[in-house]
């Protein structure tokens, strides 16, 4: 496959988005501040700052006085430009977000989804009602929002042929005209490695490196992965299935079909695995659902020593986990890695100290020396906010101030 060249208008377009990351993250600032941060030319800033006001995204808000010269201007992102919805389908839910254009959270709703339920009109329907819940609540119309983001779990690819494929759960692209058709608005739909990337990069670890890679820990196992300040997605949309990649050889069977794989073993079904053959007449050791596993366990490692099968097994985890992210840090050479998902935020804190020794003990050489283990900072649901903004940006290419190649736009 042939890289398109990059041709005068990508550069214009990477550069306004440079401004309004700049803008976005800092809140507020001014052109001069913008200038520092990005590197850009005064004159860039200007006339990119200039635009971005012109179409209603970016906003003057109040002028300061210097010491000299004419009062400096400030500048924030235009909240009232619009609405975007950021919808989170996971195995187990589905969370609309409701955002202004500054990608502040309005209103919120999550419904549980019955994760044996695969077929495409109950999740469909599950994502229709959640977006008019979440508009409801937020007391807008469709009139008032720029754009959807839906974030689905598995492959997201092309725009013909299977377009979605999640084990036991392939959608064609019938059922995705379908759901375009019941949402009826300007819609993306992504993956959510990808859309995790893009939530760090806008809004994280992101803002002060070019190379690092997001971790999801849930159901799923997968990488959202950042070389050069840009998310790496392969030929098909499908780069960062860290999650099937080979940890153990001829071990568990993984729900991909394969045997041995990452998720095997850190995914949640992978979790309560290990505690079955540690114990397996343990409590949790059969309960039917995920999520209710991993918050007790949660709860029991909160109490050291009360539940030492539940410790031992966070220890094994997190060996798992940290020889897994080893040969991820050697052959991708991020600068941090951040850990993010549901899993993620009721276990990490007990996970990251032995993951992160056993990441650096079994990394080659000394590539792991510099490397930065950490939590995501990007609060809130991660999947959400990542393709709200993607969905922004799809917004912002409608209206040609992008050139944005968004994966697929129904």
């Amino acid at each position: 496959m042939t890289t398109p060249r990059r041709t005068s208008r990508d550069i214009r377009s990477e550069s306004r988005l440079d401004v309004l990351h700049a803008v976005l993250v800092a809140g507020e600032t001014t052109r001069n501040e913008v200038t520092r941060v990005t590197g850009l030319s005064p004159s860039t800033v200007a006339t990119v700052v200039g635009e971005l006001i012109t179409e209603g995204i970016v906003a003057e808000t109040k002028r300061t006085a210097g010491r000299v010269g004419r009062p400096t201007a400030t500048l924030t992102m235009n909240a009232a430009r619009g609405r975007v919805v950021g919808i989170d389908v996971a195995e187990t839910y589905v969370r609309a977000v409701l955002f202004d254009a500054a990608l502040h959270q309005v209103a919120s709703v999550e419904e549980p989804r019955d994760e044996h339920v695969l077929d495409p009109g109950t999740v469909l329907d599950g994502i229709a009602g959640a977006l008019d819940h979440v508009l409801e609540q937020g007391g807008v119309t469709r009139d008032d929002v720029l754009g959807v983001g839906i974030s689905l779990p598995g492959l997201v690819r092309g725009t013909s042929g299977t377009s979605v494929v999640v084990p036991h759960w392939t959608w064609h692209r019938v059922e995705l005209e379908r759901l375009r058709e019941r949402v009826g608005l300007p819609l993306i739909v992504d993956n959510p490695l990808k859309v995790m990337a893009t939530a760090e990069l806008w809004l994280g670890r992101g803002r002060y490196c070019s190379s690092m890679v997001t971790i999801n820990l849930g159901t799923g196992v997968g990488a959202g992965i950042v070389l050069e300040g840009r998310i790496l997605r392969g030929a098909t949309n499908s780069a960062g299935e860290w999650g099937h990649s080979l940890l153990v050889l001829d071990g568990r069977e993984c729900r991909c079909g394969r045997h041995g794989c990452v998720e095997a073993y850190v995914g949640a079904p992978g979790i309560q695995q290990t505690l079955r053959e540690i114990q397996p007449a343990h409590p949790l050791a059969d309960l039917a659902m995920q999520r209710d596993v991993i918050e007790a366990m949660a709860e029991a490692a909160a109490r050291p020593g009360a539940d030492p099968a539940v410790e031992r097994t966070i220890e094994r985890t997190a060996y798992y986990l940290g020889s897994a992210l080893a040969d991820l840090v050697a052959v991708i050479n991020p600068e941090v890695v951040t850990l993010t998902g549901w899993t993620t935020w009721a276990l990490g804190e007990h996970l990251l100290p032995a993951t992160r020794a056993r990441l650096v003990d079994q990394a080659p050489g000394r590539s792991a020396d510099d490397v930065r283990l950490e939590v995501s900072t990007v609060r809130g649901n991660m999947v959400a906010t990542g393709v709200a903004a993607i969905a922004l940006e799809r917004f912002l290419t409608d209206v040609g101030l992008l050139t944005t190649r968004i994966p697929i736009t129904l």
